[in-house]
């Protein structure tokens, strides 16, 4: 009688890698270390593939050919911005926005530093100021230019009123260069002043107290210590206010168009149409969509320019305080 053989042991396979719930686990958990941050910030890069940089190439496009009312014109390569740097229309228009961001922008800067210096100290009605200064930034365009058309009109206007107090004869807002872009600089001033001083307020309040005690210790008074302890710790502020102001001032539309009651042209004599102005004409009522193209690229290339400027600047600024 022969001995039965012991049963043969069962080899169980080991199970997949990928079917552990702990392996499953380690890849979500990979995936959402490195990848999720990609997936939120997609719709951003979607939405400005199709608003912001389709439109920029196609532009660039249109700009390279000789595009009308009737239709495609055919390829002419640079042609229109040869055209465009001999056209005086044009460096009336860029005149005009250059002369316009400089009497809308660096006052209002200034004027926003020093409300934001006095919103930041304790005084009664606190809220009250802080909301205050934000009225212009909710007030609409078409209600602004309404008020200070009236402000700045010839006959009745309260501007002319009041210079005539002081023996001054009234003058026509909208006749000259000057009168025009102090108007029209008036209108932007007002409007964004609250809004850039609340961002200098914002990052006033972001200092620390402490430092303007050691200053205060030293010996330093009020002005001292605004110079030499506020100034140098909000310039990153300051540095985006600069950059928002600049892009805006090159893209100035609205409030000009509005001055002038809705004439694109800027005057008899084009004495405040700016570069935005222009392109909207050249487009939009003369239907050269090829040219009007060519001063929008322009204009993209000018606020690349004074960025860059802007940029090289605080470099420096920031280079020398170091």
């Amino acid at each position: 009688m022969s001995a039965e053989a012991p049963p043969r042991p069962v080899r169980t396979s080991p199970a997949p890698a990928g079917a552990s719930p702990a392996s499953r686990l380690s890849r979500w958990n990979r995936f959402d270390l490195h990848g999720s941050p990609y997936v939120f910030i997609a719709p951003f890069f979607v939405l400005f593939a199709m608003f912001g940089f389709f439109p920029l190439v196609y532009t660039a496009w249109v700009s390279l050919r000789a595009w009308d009312l009737t239709g495609d014109g055919g390829f002419v390569g640079l042609g229109n911005y040869s055209r465009l740097m001999g056209d005086p229309d044009f460096w009336n228009a860029v005149l005009n926005t250059l002369g316009l961001f400089v009497l809308a922008t660096v006052p209002q800067l200034l004027m926003a530093l020093v409300i934001a210096a006095l919103l930041n100290r304790p005084i009664r009605a606190l809220l009250m100021f802080r909301l205050a200064v934000l009225a212009p930034i909710v007030t609409s365009v078409a209600a602004v230019a309404i008020v200070f058309g009236q402000l700045y009109g010839r006959d009745t206007g309260m501007v002319n009123g009041v210079l005539g107090l002081i023996g001054v004869d009234a003058i026509d807002w909208q006749a000259s260069k000057t009168s025009s872009w102090i108007a029209v600089a008036s209108m932007v001033n007002w409007r964004w002043t609250g809004y850039n001083a609340l961002i200098y307020l914002a990052a006033m309040q972001a200092i620390p107290r402490d430092l303007y005690e050691a200053a205060q210790l030293d010996g330093a008074g009020a002005v001292r210590q605004f110079r030499s302890v506020t100034v140098p710790l909000i310039r990153p502020a300051l540095v985006f206010t600069v950059v928002m102001s600049t892009i805006g001032g090159m893209q100035l539309f609205t409030e000009p168009l509005l001055f002038g009651q809705g004439d694109v042209s800027g005057g008899s004599l084009r004495q405040f149409q700016t570069v935005a102005m222009y392109m909207f004409e050249q487009s939009f009522q003369n239907f050269d969509y090829g040219y009007g193209s060519a001063i929008a690229w322009t204009i993209f290339v000018l606020t690349v320019i004074a960025g860059v400027v802007n940029a090289l600047i605080s470099r420096r600024l920031r280079g020398g305080t170091r």
